[in-house]
């Protein structure tokens, strides 16, 4: 019986999985609390409470904490994340196995997803993998060799750094970012500049007919217009989709991945971007890296947060 815990900016999660004989993992039990701007001690406090209601008396074998970085995951401390102001320096791993006296494994979300995928999902099976989370922001998390690459601090994998252009839509404190031009709000971003830019010429488009719907656009509006046939939503994705195959295609060439599991957006607008993508990365790639690489959606999509921590907690 193992524990994760998921932190969140806004919502955490503690959950007791079961993993079988076969490498098969279960989620049993999972407690979902709003911890908005909890306080670093109040929280640890509070998922002690959880995990003692949910393994109600069972012997726990190990806990696994993701959490969006920085981390410091040799050490297990969460340092300074963004979206968790307060949370300066927590050591919740020596915290943790000071009070269950187990194995506490903490790991970046996009590392932990990375193992979820490569353990239950998508990637089960390969040794060389690159997960890329492709929701809100662009983060990466490599298995080189058969084994979760973190890097000299924890900071490897951070794809969405990479600058594709010398301007574009910003991600991760740079404009024309991978993030920026390959994540949910990098999505949003070009559909409202595009958006604005038709407004002041007198015309609409498909995902937003007028000044007051600006803030209304979301990657998901803009795929919905695209799925409909409308040009205009169907650009926006095109363009999407030509970054990622050159981003992609740095990644191949860099790192000769067998195998690269892309999720949430990716997933759920793969219609839209795959044949753009493939185009670029056939222009781009070197060809004999790109004809041992598969491209594919990730297995998990609501629950990879919960298996991630779980995951997380099976990475010893």
């Amino acid at each position: 019986m193992i524990i994760g815990i998921d932190i969140g900016g806004t919502k955490c999660a503690v959950i007791k999985g079961n993993l079988d004989e076969n490498g098969k993992i279960e989620i049993i039990k999972k407690i979902k609390t709003d911890t908005k701007n909890i306080k670093p001690e109040k929280a640890l406090d509070l998922f002690c409470k959880q995990i003692d209601e949910i393994a109600d008396g069972e012997k726990i074998d190990a806990i696994g904490v993701s959490c969006g970085g920085p981390l410091d995951e040799k050490r297990g401390v969460i340092m300074s994340p963004p979206n968790l102001p307060g949370w300066d320096d927590v050591e919740i791993k020596k915290f943790l196995e000071n009070k269950y006296h187990v194995s506490v494994s903490v790991r970046n979300d996009a590392n932990a997803c990375a193992l979820a995928e490569w353990k239950f999902g998508a990637a089960r099976g390969y040794s060389n993998v690159v997960f890329l989370t492709f929701g809100t922001g662009m983060g990466a998390g490599l298995i080189l060799d058969g084994k979760l690459y973190s890097g000299t601090n924890g900071m490897a994998g951070e794809a969405g750094h990479i600058r594709l252009a010398s301007d574009g839509p910003r991600g991760f404190g740079k404009n024309g970012s991978f993030e920026g031009f390959c994540s949910g709000g990098g999505i949003a971003k070009m559909g409202k500049s595009e958006a604005e830019n038709a407004l002041k010429n007198g015309k609409s488009l498909s995902y937003c007919k007028n000044i007051g719907e600006i803030d209304d656009i979301s990657a998901k509006k803009i795929a919905e217009c695209a799925n409909e046939g409308f040009d205009d939503a169907k650009e926006i994705y095109r363009k999407c989709a030509q970054k990622l195959g050159m981003g992609l295609s740095i990644l191949i060439d860099v790192l000769n991945p067998e195998i690269i599991v892309i999720g949430s957006v990716f997933k759920r607008a793969y219609g839209l971007l795959a044949d753009e993508m493939q185009k670029v990365l056939e222009k781009e790639a070197l060809s004999y890296s790109l004809d041992v690489c598969k491209i594919v959606p990730a297995e998990f999509d609501e629950n990879l947060g919960d298996l991630a921590a779980l995951a997380a907690a099976l990475d010893k």
